[in-house]
């Protein structure tokens, strides 16, 4: 018997197992998969000594989370170590020009000055009223989400900067990406930059609720910078199975769990596939998609708005990932000072965002998909052999289930059979702006949709982000209205994980805000 039964290790559920283990509860995890780290898993997918990120690459977040800030002793004794970026992300664009940022802001401003020097100007007010800004827009997004929370960080802004700061805060969580960056910017190159990351959390340019994740985005990493592993994005999993471990705890990976055992309105443990029965004397913690909670609850939660909440939960649209060992870094057809960057984003237009968004949701595989070329090893040189280097390729978005292609060239309809088709396809988009790519590619590892699901069965579709953040299903609706503070209708069972409030990302969010909650 456990004081606590973790079902999944990925971060948050991790997070969730190290935090309690440290307050001294009995702590045991147990994983689907043949190693823990959900989407925070790093690989030698491709040749010996390439270390590819297979989901998770930037781990800004985690970073600069509440569990590293608390715990970030404990993590580095246990290898924990992070590679900094000052140039972050870029955009590179068809006619060789590009536009990125990084840390210095003279030096990012003076690239925004070459499109725009009035949004130059701009970018430096924005910068100067981020760091005002900041504290009470991350006190919304890491903290619990209950209307009292949301009221007591509204109040406190007020009196420090007025009511009608509030609803400038208010419309930016409202406001779609286009709209902001249209009454922000004018350079379309600058709104195209920025858009381009809300593309990453299902949040195509005219999507409401959207304008929120590039302007953070594009502001942190100016102000702070971005930080990935060392050694891969598997330097945070590896430090927290520690802190578990150390302090009498068990992760267990190929275990997956069948069913979650209940008696008398609460939960009592879980049958585990193989047969075994675990006991948790105060807690069940499941990290999983809706539906895998659905199926772990055979006969219902015992609530029917709840049950049927989780068969309505919606998933964001599939992703592929291509990974690359590579001889060089590519030769970017807008200059050498690209290799330098974390990110180079091939999305140069809103319209070519909004496009692709609206042919996957049509079933169609997009003409001219959004590509995000990270470049790790231009930050941390370890994660290859000397000389040679990884890309880490996110193609977003593509549809979980293929109904036709959007330039009518690929007749199959399954992954297994279309995925090399359209990384050829990806490829050849990456060559127009990198000549000479394909010749420098020692070894390729393709995941379609369904090869992300069956590794992660949470990336429902190949949804990396484990269900759309559209408003409708975000803040107190995540993931279903009424329990977004990871509750169930069962006493002891409790949801964490991207799926539940604050949402996907690295930053250990809910299993962080869960484990407070019952450590009291």
């Amino acid at each position: 018997m456990a004081d606590a039964v973790v079902i999944g290790a990925g971060h948050n559920g991790l997070a969730a197992a190290a935090a309690l283990a440290a307050k001294g509860w009995s702590v045991e995890v147990f994983e689907q998969a043949d190693m823990p780290g959900g989407a925070v898993k790093t690989r030698e997918a491709t040749l010996p000594g390439f270390r590819h990120d297979m989901g998770a690459m930037n781990l800004s977040l985690f970073a600069g989370s509440a569990f590293a800030g608390e715990h970030g002793a404990a993590l580095a004794r246990h290898g924990m170590a992070f590679a900094p970026a000052t140039d972050c992300f870029a955009t590179a664009f068809p006619d060789g020009r590009w536009l990125g940022v990084s840390t210095d802001l003279d030096i990012t401003t003076a690239r925004i000055a070459g499109h725009s020097q009035r949004d130059a100007e701009t970018w430096r007010r924005l910068v100067a009223e981020f760091a005002e800004d900041a504290p009470h827009i991350f006190a919304v997004l890491g903290g619990q989400m209950r209307i009292p929370a949301l009221m007591k960080t509204a109040y406190g802004v007020a009196r420090k900067r007025g009511v009608n700061h509030v609803r400038s805060l208010a419309r930016l969580m409202l406001q779609s990406p286009r709209d902001f960056l249209d009454e922000t910017f004018e350079s379309p190159r600058v709104k195209a930059m920025c858009a381009a990351w809300g593309m990453h959390l299902d949040f195509p340019p005219d999507q409401s609720g959207g304008a929120v994740f590039p302007y953070l985005e594009a502001m942190a990493n100016q102000s702070f910078g971005m930080v990935i592993g060392q050694g891969g994005a598997d330097t945070i999993i590896r430090a927290m199975v520690g802190m578990i471990e150390d302090a009498g705890g068990k992760v267990t990976c190929n275990a997956p769990v069948s069913e979650i055992l209940t008696a008398g309105g609460a939960a009592k443990g879980v049958w585990l596939a193989d047969g075994r029965r675990v006991k948790a004397d105060k807690a069940v913690i499941a990290t999983v998609a809706p539906s895998g909670l659905a199926r772990l609850l055979p006969r219902g939660s015992g609530n029917a708005r709840f049950d049927e909440g989780l068969a309505r939960y919606r998933h964001a649209p599939g992703t592929m990932m291509m990974h690359l060992a590579m001889d060089g870094l590519p030769d970017w057809a807008a200059g050498a000072e690209l290799k330098r960057f974390a990110y180079v984003h091939l999305a140069p237009s809103l319209r070519q965002m909004a496009t692709t968004y609206a042919e996957v949701q049509d079933g169609l595989l997009p003409r001219e998909p959004v590509i995000v070329v990270g470049q790790p090893t231009a930050v941390d040189p370890s994660r290859a052999p000397d000389g040679k280097h990884v890309l880490w390729v996110q193609v977003r978005m593509v549809p979980g289930t293929i109904r036709g292609d959007a330039a009518d060239k690929i007749d199959a309809r399954d992954w297994a059979t279309v995925k090399d088709a359209y990384a050829e396809r990806v490829l050849d988009i990456m060559e127009g702006y990198a000549p000479g790519l394909r010749a420098q590619i020692l070894g390729k590892h393709i995941q379609s949709p369904e090869d992300l699901e069956a590794d992660n069965p949470n990336l429902v579709g190949g949804d990396q982000i484990c269900g759309s953040h559209h408003p409708a299903q975000n803040f107190l609706f995540r993931p279903v209205p009424g329990f977004s503070d990871g509750s169930t209708p069962i006493k002891r069972l409790w949801l964490a994980g991207a799926a539940t409030w604050p949402g996907a990302g690295t930053g250990a969010g809910s299993g962080t805000l869960l484990a407070k909650r019952l450590g009291k």
